[in-house]
């Protein structure tokens, strides 16, 4: 079951605990204690501000929770975490959401990626070219992770992923 949503109220605790400059604390927090600080999404939705430095946030969480909780392939890590970035990015960028949560779970031989906004919009699988510069989000989340999809709920959808855990 997931934890709801922080709503217009809880905007203001969840972006006092996003660093004011993230390249700065994200990347040089060291992966051990990245779960305490922000939030462990193995245990519990783990919200986000509506912020572009949110998808690398998310990155740093899904990196440092794979490499606790699960002893995934180097490269099923490297997809996991991008993908991630990608299905935060897109929540940030097309939602209008005030926050987005994450959340990982276990399945049987899976791990299984949830972000959720309150937008009900769904996201589109568009065709994409070679040069194109944008619009590859869902066109990576199809192309490497095993299963994907969309959930809605009463107030909003989580968007999904589910990676093998080994090979």
């Amino acid at each position: 079951m997931m934890v709801a949503m922080a709503g217009q109220e809880d905007v203001a605790s969840v972006t006092e605990r996003v660093p004011e400059d993230p390249a700065e604390t994200w990347d040089a927090e060291p992966v051990s204690t990245v779960l305490d600080r922000f939030g462990d999404p193995t245990v519990a939705e783990v919200p986000l501000p509506n912020r572009p430095e949110s998808a690398r946030l998310a990155r740093r969480l899904a990196q440092a929770a794979l490499q606790q909780r699960w002893a995934l392939p180097t490269q099923r890590t490297e997809y996991t975490v991008l993908l991630v970035s990608e299905l935060v990015g897109n929540a940030v960028r097309h939602t209008g959401a005030h926050t987005i949560g994450i959340r990982m779970l276990p399945r049987s031989g899976w791990i299984r990626v949830e972000v959720r906004d309150p937008s009900r919009g769904l996201p589109c699988l568009l065709p994409v070219g070679e040069l194109d510069t944008s619009g590859r989000g869902l066109f990576l989340v199809d192309t490497l992770a095993e299963r994907w999809g969309v959930d809605l709920l009463p107030c909003g959808k989580t968007t999904w992923f589910e990676i093998r855990a080994a090979d």
